[in-house]
């Protein structure tokens, strides 16, 4: 059996830019949709020629806001990457959508056109709090987006952004067992964070408004755990949660550290041992296009110790956490070269990591600390890319 291939199509444009959004998005005026099909399709071409011969496993638009795709393109990019790889029998077909009126009337051609999971960003179910994060739904309106996605797609996963300023734990518990109640599969739920060069950043900066602290955050992280698990959904990411068996397929190829071909704008991959990155600006991206008929800005062979540092820090993010064997047999770095010993030992000893043979996990009580943990357990540096 080969190893998982995961395609991810990045959408580059947004209606506005959300504050605490530093994605590479951009709004525009207008959208030639005819040139940007041909594009990504011309892009697609040349990725497919380097990895034909293993079946995808899964396909993730990612934006931006793909929501804001004609479905006819997203049709046209899915029919291409059956052509070109042809699909796992139980591929996931995952797009986000902003849960707004006008994509929502998208939902059913979208799920005609392939898609079998919508990623919804309610970012919050108050709407005070959504007029905070920028976002331009109301509650009532994302509810009724949820119920439409719900009704074409057999897999929904919502986000939700916590640990807001001056939100409290009994507000947080409110929103989050009204957010289980919709009985979705999957859940991502992620703490506000304040991103280098976002609005939010220079709100902050200049005293508009005080995040939640270290403390109040943990508090909120430590209640989404156990509610989460309690009602079926545990995390089996650092801020992902699932009922089992309802993981999301095309994130865990990128905590798993399996190859994954990136297209559109400023999109990443993974793929033949080299990381691939296009061009980020849309105009650039389709000059690079018309001119090399691919938009790849940089494309780095990696070696050994990169890949095994990435796949480290990737993979200990996942419940399930990593399996030196399997990781050595991928890098041929000798298992015990991966990780400092005595510097597991020792935090071990603390409760926050678990060894058992090959396989290494991140304890739950761990998790709150990944940043820290990290850099004393990995032992492999990596290189600068060849």
């Amino acid at each position: 059996m080969s190893e998982p291939l995961a395609l991810y199509i990045h959408w580059p444009f947004c209606i506005s830019k959300c504050p605490y959004c530093d994605f590479n998005s951009h709004v525009r005026e207008s959208v030639d949709q005819d040139r940007w099909r041909t594009a990504l399709l011309s892009d697609m071409v040349h990725e497919a020629r380097l990895t034909r011969g293993r079946p995808l496993t899964s396909i993730f638009f990612g934006g931006g806001t793909p929501s804001l795709m004609p479905p006819a393109t997203v049709a046209a990019l899915i029919e291409a990457a059956q052509a070109h790889w042809g699909f796992a029998d139980d591929i996931e077909i995952t797009l986000e959508a902003n849960p707004s009126s006008v994509e929502a009337a998208r939902f059913a051609d979208l799920a005609k056109a392939g898609v079998n999971r919508v990623s919804l960003g309610l970012q919050s179910l108050d709407d005070a709090a959504l007029a905070f994060l920028g976002r331009a739904h109301s509650v009532s309106e994302s509810l009724d987006a949820l119920a439409i996605a719900q009704q074409h797609f057999a897999r929904v996963n919502i986000d939700l952004i916590y640990a807001r300023p001056d939100q409290t734990a009994d507000q947080w518990e409110a929103e989050l067992r009204h957010a289980l109640s919709f009985g979705t599969d999957h859940m991502s739920l992620y703490q506000l964070t304040i991103e280098p060069g976002t609005r939010f950043e220079t709100m902050v900066r200049t005293g508009q408004f005080i995040p939640a602290d270290n403390d109040e955050a943990a508090t909120l992280y430590d209640m989404t755990q156990s509610i989460t698990a309690a009602a079926g959904l545990p995390a089996y990411e650092i801020s992902n949660h699932a009922r089992p068996g309802s993981e999301s397929r095309h994130n865990l190829c990128y905590w798993r550290y399996d190859d994954y071909i990136g297209i559109g704008p400023g999109a990443h991959g993974r793929r033949l041992n080299s990381a691939t990155q296009r061009h980020k600006k849309p105009e650039n991206f389709c000059i690079a296009i018309d001119r090399n008929a691919h938009a790849i800005a940089s494309e780095d062979l990696l070696d050994p110790t990169s890949r095994a540092t990435e796949a480290l820090l990737m993979g200990l993010r996942l419940a399930e956490g990593i399996c030196l064997d399997r990781l050595s047999q991928k890098t041929g770095i000798a298992p015990d070269a991966l990780l400092d010993a005595r510097a597991v030992e020792r935090i071990s000893k603390l409760g926050l990591i678990r060894r058992d043979g090959s396989k290494v996990t991140v304890t739950p009580k761990g998790m709150p600390l990944l940043d820290a943990i990290l850099p004393e357990i990995v032992a492999v540096e990596a290189s600068a890319p060849a």
